[in-house]
C-alpha cells in the first residue's frame, strides 16, 4: 500500500511506505520496502473512517455531557474540562498542543456525524491507519524494560493492589502514561473516561477535584495525580527498580504523540451512544501492549463502550508473556477474557464483534 505524499511543517520524518497487515507479526509489524518523504497532510482526515459526533474536551462546566470543543491544558499539556483554575500553560508545553487542539476538535466534528462504530469497516485503512500511529511512535511503549536474569519473572516490585488509571484512548498524554505502563511492566486497572461518560468522569471529578486526564490512584501509597510527566515520573521512582523512563519518552509527547490521535481520526475519544449504561459485574481482561497496532483498536472500542478492564501489558521482554501463552496457547495480542461470560477471544476483529454485541444497548434489551 502506498502512502500519499505532502508537505507540511507540522510532522516530517522518513518513513517506509508499505505496512503488513497481518495480525501473526507482533512486534515487527512495519515490513520496509522502500523509504520515501512523507509529511502528515491535515486534508487525510477525510480519507479516515471518523467516528460518531465527537469533541475531544467537554467544556468548562460540571455537567459530563456539555459538548464544546474547547481544551484547557496544564504543564504537561494533559487534557483538562474542570471548572476548577488550573496551571497556567508554559508557551513551551502548551502553545503547540492549543493551536492544534483548535484545529483538530472543529474538525472531528464535521467530518464524523454520527457514524456507528460499530457498523463495518474498512479493514485496510483501519490496519494502514493504526500501523502508521505505532511507527509514529516507536520504540515507545513496545518493549519491558528488563536487564537482569532476575527480571525473567514477575517483579517483586509489582504492586500489591493494582494502580487505577482514569484516561481515553484518543488522548496523547494518556498514551504518555499507558507507554510508561508498558516499559515498566505494570498490571493496571483502566476506568476508560470518553467524552460522554458520567460514571468515570464523575469518579475522577470525586476523587480530584476536577476533570483532568490522566488521572492515577495508587491505592498502594495513597497516591492520587493528575500531570501525565508527574505520572510518568512516580511511577518509575516507585515501581521502576531504579530505571528511568526511555530517551524521548517524555519529551516526544508533543511532537508525535498526536499523530495516533489525527490519524485514527479521534477512535476512543468518545462514549457510544448505543454502550450500555452499566458496567459488567467483573471486569474484564486484556492483554496488550501499548504500540500494538491491533491492540489499540480494541482499546479504542473499550474507551468507546466505557468499559472498565485489567490491562495486562505484554510488551516485548515482558515475563507475563508466559501467562498468555499458558493462557491462549499463543503469544499475540491483543486477547481478551470476559469472565462475566467465559469467553476467551483472540483476533482483533473477532473482540470489536463480541464487544459490541455483548455490551450494547440492544443485546440488554435481549438479555
Amino acid at each position: 500500500m502506498s502512502l500519499l505524499s505532502s508537505s507540511t511543517t507540522c510532522y516530517h520524518q522518513q518513513l517506509p511506505v508499505f505496512f503488513s497487515s497481518s495480525s501473526k507479526i507482533r512486534h515487527t509489524f512495519i515490513q520496509v520496502a522502500a523509504p520515501t518523504s512523507l509529511s502528515f497532510n491535515p486534508n487525510w482526515l477525510v480519507l479516515v473512517r471518523l467516528p460518531h459526533k465527537n469533541t475531544l474536551l467537554s467544556s468548562n462546566t460540571s455537567s459530563p455531557s456539555s459538548t464544546a470543543a474547547h481544551a484547557a491544558h496544564n504543564n504537561n499539556g494533559d487534557v483538562s474540562s474542570s471548572s476548577s483554575p488550573s496551571p497556567s500553560p508554559s508557551p513551551s508545553s502548551s502553545s503547540s498542543t492549543t493551536s492544534l487542539l483548535s484545529f483538530l476538535c472543529p474538525l472531528l466534528n464535521l467530518f464524523s456525524g454520527g457514524e456507528d462504530p460499530s457498523q463495518q469497516r474498512n479493514d485496510v485503512l483501519e490496519v494502514a491507519t493504526t500501523s502508521l500511529s505505532s511507527f509514529a511512535r516507536l520504540p515507545w511503549g513496545s518493549k519491558a524494560l528488563l536487564t537482569t536474569q532476575e527480571d525473567t519473572v514477575i517483579h517483586s516490585s509489582q504492586p500489591t493492589m493494582r494502580l487505577q488509571l482514569f484516561e481515553f484512548e484518543a488522548c496523547p498524554f494518556c498514551r504518555r502514561v499507558r507507554e510508561a505502563l508498558t516499559e515498566l511492566d505494570l498490571s493496571v486497572e483502566v476506568y476508560p473516561c470518553p467524552k460522554g461518560s458520567a460514571r468515570h468522569r464523575d469518579m475522577v471529578r470525586e476523587s480530584g477535584g476536577k476533570e483532568q486526564f490522566p488521572f492515577l490512584i495508587d491505592p498502594n501509597t495513597g497516591i492520587s495525580m493528575y500531570e501525565s510527566g508527574e505520572i510518568v515520573k512516580y511511577l518509575f521512582q516507585q515501581y521502576g527498580k531504579g530505571k528511568k523512563p526511555s530517551t524521548g519518552l517524555l519529551e516526544s509527547t508533543l511532537v508525535t504523540g498526536w499523530m495516533p490521535t489525527i490519524l485514527r481520526a479521534g477512535r476512543g475519544m468518545s462514549l457510544w451512544k448505543k454502550a450500555t449504561p452499566n458496567p459488567p459485574p467483573e471486569k474484564l481482561e486484556l492483554f496488550s501492549y501499548e504500540n500494538n497496532p491491533y491492540a489499540r483498536i480494541v482499546r479504542e472500542t473499550l474507551c468507546e463502550l466505557e468499559i472498565p478492564y485489567i490491562l495486562q501489558n505484554v510488551g516485548e521482554g515482558s515475563p507475563r508473556t508466559k501467562i498468555l501463552l499458558d493462557t491462549s496457547g499463543s503469544v499475540e495480542v491483543p486477547y481478551l477474557i470476559d469472565p462475566n461470560t467465559g469467553t476467551l477471544i483472540g483476533d482483533y476483529k473477532n473482540i470489536l464483534s463480541y464487544l459490541f454485541q455483548t455490551y450494547s444497548l440492544e443485546a440488554n434489551a435481549d438479555a
